[in-house]
């Protein structure tokens, strides 16, 4: 009896490297071998340093220095900590209420178009490829506090402000969740566009036949096509905004009184505010802080959502 026809686990450890050798995995592993060591190169091997940071006392300029868990205590202990975590879970919130259902919204209603789908499409994902520096610069102009910035200008046609936008602690995250949601919705109205296509259009014809209008349509059949993409379009969003910094950085850098200060961005400061060198352990620390959690939080979202999204 040839070797091959011996089940894999009665095969001696010298039998199943021939086997293996005969299969083609030399030429895999060739293959193979500069992807893992390039991805082991600028992922894996910061993600370890970044470990071995977290326990050191460092700002990349002194000799580093072992300080245990000193730099996880100072970061628990830090007042902003919890203000950056209650602005990001605010930010999150307000991202979801607002940006999470516009991108749907949208998809739904231009599949319904029928001349120009692809215009549609390109301007829908137009603020995606605006530079983010040019991105701010438009919606700071916007955000004018005066009287006759462009917002206060529109509002005030109804009787309403001026607002003052940025400037004031009320305003201020809505005001970064409203520019947030602009920038980054035309990507997920191309997913939902894509998957939208794959909807077998007899669904339609039989919710037609039973007198459905397009609203019921939408309801019981574009949804439920749509609900595996949009479980993993939330999970995304949810992770995105836990790690918003560009707008926080950009417009208001934290400001008015902490208002709008991150996580993120407190990370940012740690290891950056200081122009002699700033805390990089207390940074990598709290990044470290911030990928447990939400590793733990998608582990926990998908298990509770598999069979909903098959369902």
């Amino acid at each position: 009896m040839s070797s091959t026809n011996i089940p894999a686990r009665r095969l001696g450890i010298g039998a199943r490297l021939r086997n293996w050798v005969r299969g083609g995995g030399i030429s895999t592993l060739v293959f193979a071998l500069p992807l893992l060591l390039i991805f082991g190169l600028f992922s894996w091997l910061p993600i370890v340093k970044s470990v071995i940071m977290s326990f050191q006392k460092t700002n990349l300029v002194a000799p580093p220095e072992f300080v245990a868990l000193d730099n996880f205590a100072f970061v628990l202990s830090d007042p902003l900590l919890g203000i950056a975590v209650r602005n990001t879970l605010y930010f999150a919130f307000l991202a979801l209420l607002i940006g999470f259902p516009i991108p749907l919204v949208v998809a739904v209603l231009m599949s319904e178009v029928r001349k120009a789908k692809g215009l549609y499409s390109a301007l829908a994902y137009l603020p995606v490829v605006v530079p983010p520096v040019v991105s701010v610069l438009l919606w700071k102009f916007f955000y004018d506090a005066s009287p006759t910035g462009l917002f206060n200008t529109i509002l005030g046609w109804v009787g309403l402000g001026p607002f003052p936008w940025l400037q004031d602690s009320t305003w201020a995250m809505p005001s970064l969740v409203l520019a947030a949601t602009w920038a980054g919705a035309g990507g997920t109205i191309i997913i939902y566009l894509a998957a939208l296509t794959g909807v077998p259009p007899e669904l339609y014809e039989a919710a037609e036949m039973d007198g459905a209008g397009i609203w019921r349509k939408i309801w019981h059949v574009t949804l439920p096509q749509l609900r595996g993409v949009i479980y993993i379009t939330l999970i995304l969003q949810i992770i995105a905004t836990a790690q918003v910094f560009l707008e926080p950085y950009l417009f208001t850098g934290g400001g008015p009184a902490h208002a709008t200060i991150t996580v993120l961005l407190l990370i940012y400061n740690y290891a950056f505010a200081n122009s002699l060198g700033g805390n990089y352990g207390a940074a990598t620390a709290l990044s470290l802080m911030l990928a447990g959690f939400l590793a733990v939080f998608s582990l926990i979202y998908f298990r509770l959502t598999s069979s909903w999204s098959k369902s």
